[in-house]
């Protein structure tokens, strides 16, 4: 990976987190609010919906920065080496980028999603995709990823609100899954998932057609 590189993937990923927390995250404190038993208006209604977004998206830059420098850096050694270069196992390069660059199960299957649209769709038609269509293929991405890892997203939910010193609150995460399938079955697991998907797509727009054209502008 070039010093180039290196500097177009940590300013571009940088700006890219920021992007996406300056216009979701007004969004999700409304959310927040029409979710509040006290009413929306009694929570705030619009007042201060733009309360600590500095602060918000300044932390935002370091993390998405470092996420990506470490994605594309391994993406970059990796693809350098003979086996794992051919295109049938780019989906395993792309996973073990994304799984150093942030140890968790939703990039895991956002990002080699992602890569293999943009591969797809860049075939298709013959030519290098645009930022625009790089932000489709992230908005795609970003709804399978979110629907598949709803079921964890409820666990943690459940045990962010569990009392202290309950068997939710050990944090046994297939157990805390086990009891929801039981009690409320698969709907139970997938519970929140239409705004959860129509959230999260939204943001995979923004970020990654963020990221895709500032990148290549340094470029």
């Amino acid at each position: 990976m070039e010093r180039r590189e290196f500097v177009a993937s940590l300013v571009a990923g940088g700006c890219a987190g920021m992007c996406v927390d300056l216009t979701l995250f007004p969004l999700d404190t409304i959310k927040t609010r029409l979710q509040s038993q006290q009413g929306f208006y009694k929570a705030g209604g619009f007042r201060g919906i733009y309360a600590g977004v500095p602060s918000a998206a300044v932390g935002s830059f370091p993390n998405a920065a470092a996420f990506f420098v470490t994605y594309d850096f391994t993406k970059s050694l990796l693809g350098a080496g003979r086996v794992l270069a051919a295109p049938h196992v780019a989906p395993v390069t792309h996973m073990l980028a994304a799984s150093l660059g942030e140890i968790i199960p939703f990039s895991l299957v956002q990002f080699p999603l992602w890569e293999y649209l943009k591969t797809l769709w860049s075939w298709r038609q013959g030519h290098t995709l645009y930022s625009w269509q790089a932000a489709v293929c992230g908005a795609f991405a970003g709804a399978v990823a979110a629907f598949v890892t709803t079921p964890l997203d409820v666990a943690k939910t459940r045990i962010m609100l569990a009392k202290a010193g309950s068997t939710t609150a050990s944090g046994n995460i297939p157990l805390v899954l086990y009891d929801v399938w039981k009690s409320r079955g698969i709907t139970g697991l997938f519970a929140g998932s239409v705004p959860r998907v129509t959230f999260i797509s939204v943001g995979g727009f923004i970020f990654l057609g963020a990221y895709e054209k500032i990148r290549r502008t340094l470029l």
